[in-house]
């Protein structure tokens, strides 16, 4: 989920890029030494300096290319709330969907949270294009 954000915001923003899979189980070396600190992906390598964390990724893809179209909103308090649901789907959606598949015997619970977090979202994001509506 966290390297489709980024690959998202790279798409619209029209950046031409190369996409590398990883294997999570056996991290290669090169991904080990670009983030040596979190050893995650995604890792954004602009003019072989490595940026690493989606969400920091996608505020250095929004600042780098500022002659597309942005992909937050420029009013400040537009741009908090997008962060903030940034971070609210950082810390909810992926341990939800975590959940159901590495949980024994509690599933339904799992997924009774999931659909609860899911139908939040969709209550924000409304018949918007983007959560907040358009940019």
């Amino acid at each position: 989920m966290f390297g489709m954000r980024v690959r998202v915001s790279l798409d619209e923003k029209g950046v031409k890029y190369e996409y590398r899979e990883e294997d999570l189980l056996n991290k290669s070396p090169p991904l080990l030494q670009l983030n040596p600190v979190h050893k995650k992906i995604p890792v954004l390598i602009p003019n072989g300096k490595p940026v690493c964390e989606s969400t920091n990724i996608v505020q250095y893809i929004d600042e780098a290319w500022k002659d597309k179209a942005p992909l937050l909103p420029s009013d400040p308090y537009q741009r908090a709330q997008a962060r903030f649901w940034v971070d609210y789907i950082d810390k909810n959606l992926y341990e939800a969907g975590k959940n159901i598949w590495a949980t024994k015997g509690e599933q339904e619970a799992a997924k009774k949270k999931l659909i609860e977090i899911l139908k939040l979202l969709e209550g924000q994001l409304g018949y918007n294009t983007y959560f907040g509506g358009e940019i």
